[in-house]
């Protein structure tokens, strides 16, 4: 590189325009070089790597102003800044990414409204086979709980994935599910009403309701707008007989 570079592959070469590189003069951030015979302005090394050097820590999110005395401080004040400028860097990629995960659920309609982790619970209820109105409905609920009885979510949803684990559980889920269009007078409803209710006994300390809950005035007419929604006449004389079941075995359950 003898003769050097023109200000056009200069700029081609550090990826900028060639007004950038003008603006980095006018700014004092890359000296210009002296013009060679024929009167044109020749980059060489030097200037090319003080060039780089500028466009790279620009692009990083170092201010223009900051730059030039970046450049020239001594070596463990610039490795102590580029650490600074790494760390808003690495919180800059976390909150697009964040943005860009928050993107995604909105094109999932309700799932906006919901934590990844009830996300994750209806993703499981899919792979176990139930099917979209079921999932559908306990969308609608999850998005109930969270906004009526914020004070039971994470328990609603730890008792949720405890059952979705549990093989049992889930036939008896699906049973339930297809008890809708029972006759609500079927004995078929008490016999699951009990299955169920021992099911959910088995693991009493998940049946508990957190303390600060229970002193809401409203709390039981909040817990039974979530725990009764999308009812048939079936499902709602089935959930009576479980909560009755449960209630005769010392579980506070709200009663509205």
């Amino acid at each position: 590189m003898a003769d050097g570079l023109t200000i056009g592959q200069a700029a081609a070469f550090a990826g900028v325009t060639i007004k950038t590189v003008r603006h980095y003069h006018r700014l004092g951030l890359v000296a210009e070089p002296e013009r060679d015979a024929s009167g044109y302005r020749r980059y060489r090394s030097g200037e090319l790597f003080r060039l780089v050097q500028v466009r790279t820590l620009a692009a990083a999110g170092v201010p223009l102003a900051e730059i030039g005395d970046l450049l020239d401080t001594d070596p463990e004040t610039f490795a102590a800044t580029l650490d600074d400028v790494r760390h808003r860097l690495t919180e800059r990629i976390e909150d697009l990414t964040a943005r860009r995960d928050r993107l995604h659920r909105l094109a999932h309609g309700d799932r906006a409204l919901l934590p990844d982790r009830a996300c994750a619970v209806l993703e499981r209820l899919d792979e176990l086979g139930f099917g979209p109105d079921y999932v559908a409905g306990q969308r609608e609920a999850l998005v109930l709980a969270g906004a009526l009885v914020p004070e039971i979510f994470d328990s609603f949803l730890t008792r949720l994935e405890h059952a979705l684990s549990d093989p049992e559980s889930v036939e008896l889920t699906k049973r339930g599910w297809d008890a809708r269009s029972w006759d609500p007078r079927d004995p078929r409803i008490e016999e699951l009403a009990s299955a169920l209710a021992d099911r959910l006994l088995a693991d009493r300390a998940l049946l508990a309701v957190p303390s600060g809950f229970g002193s809401r005035s409203d709390g039981a007419s909040r817990y039974a707008v979530v725990n009764h929604h999308r009812e048939s006449p079936s499902i709602a004389r089935l959930n009576a007989l479980v909560e009755a079941k449960l209630r005769a075995a010392g579980i506070a359950v709200p009663r509205q």
